[in-house]
C-alpha cells in the first residue's frame, strides 16, 4: 500500500510538472518563447479553436448566449452582471479573467497569452486594446514572443481606442483618456493620457 501511495504521489507530481511546462503556462509565467519552439504550433491551434467560438459570439444578439460563449472561451464563468457588445476579439481566452459588472463596448481586442485580469466594475470603451504580448525590439531577436500580465483594477475606465501594453497595471478608479498608449503602471485615482500616457490629474475615489 505504501508503494502504491508513493507511485500515485510521484505520478501526480510528474503530471503537475508537465502541465506547468506547457507553452501556454510558460508564456503566462513571462517566459520568452521563440517562434522555432517545437510546441509553438500549439498556440495557433488553440487560437483557431477560440476563433470558432468567436464567430458564434460575434453573430449573437442575446446577452445570455454571449456570456455563455465567453465563458467557454475563457474557461471561467462570466457573471450575469457583465455585458459584452460584439464584435469582440480575443486570441486565446483561457488566460483572461473578467469580474462582475464589467462593461466591454464594441470592437475591443484582447491578446491574453501573458494573462489579463479585469476586475469588478471596469468599463472598456469602443476599440480598446489590451495587449499582453509583444516582441523584442532587436531585429535579431524579434522572432520571439514576449509576455507580461495586464491587470485592470476595479472601477477603472479605459477610454475609446486606448491601448494597454504588456506588463501594465491600471489602478483602482483610474481613467485612461481616449487614444492613449499606456506602457507603464498607472496608480489609483488618476487620469492618464497621451502617447506614452502620463498622469494628467488626480481624481476623487
Amino acid at each position: 500500500m505504501i508503494v502504491f501511495d508513493n507511485f500515485v504521489v510521484q505520478n501526480t507530481l510528474l503530471q503537475f510538472r508537465m502541465e506547468a511546462n506547457t507553452i501556454f503556462q510558460r508564456l503566462f509565467n513571462g517566459e520568452t518563447v521563440p517562434f522555432s519552439d517545437p510546441n509553438y504550433f500549439k498556440i495557433g491551434a488553440a487560437c483557431y479553436d477560440t476563433r470558432k467560438l468567436l464567430v458564434q459570439l460575434n453573430n449573437e444578439a442575446d446577452l445570455d448566449e454571449i456570456r455563455k460563449l465567453l465563458s467557454s472561451i475563457t474557461a471561467t464563468e462570466i457573471d450575469e452582471t457583465t455585458i459584452v457588445f460584439p464584435p469582440f476579439q480575443i486570441n486565446y481566452g483561457k488566460n483572461t479573467k473578467i469580474g462582475k459588472n464589467v462593461f466591454i463596448n464594441f470592437d475591443c481586442t484582447l491578446l491574453d497569452l501573458g494573462g489579463i485580469t479585469i476586475e469588478d466594475n471596469v468599463m472598456l470603451a469602443p476599440k480598446v486594446s489590451l495587449l499582453s504580448e509583444g516582441h523584442p525590439i532587436s531585429a535579431n531577436d524579434r522572432q520571439m514572443l514576449t509576455t507580461g500580465k495586464i491587470h485592470i483594477k476595479k472601477n477603472a475606465w479605459i477610454g475609446a481606442n486606448a491601448t494597454i501594453l504588456q506588463g501594465v497595471t491600471i489602478g483602482e478608479n483610474s481613467v485612461v483618456a481616449a487614444g492613449s498608449v499606456v506602457s507603464k503602471n498607472v496608480p489609483d485615482n488618476v487620469i492618464v493620457g497621451g502617447i506614452p500616457a502620463k498622469i494628467l490629474k488626480n481624481i476623487n475615489s
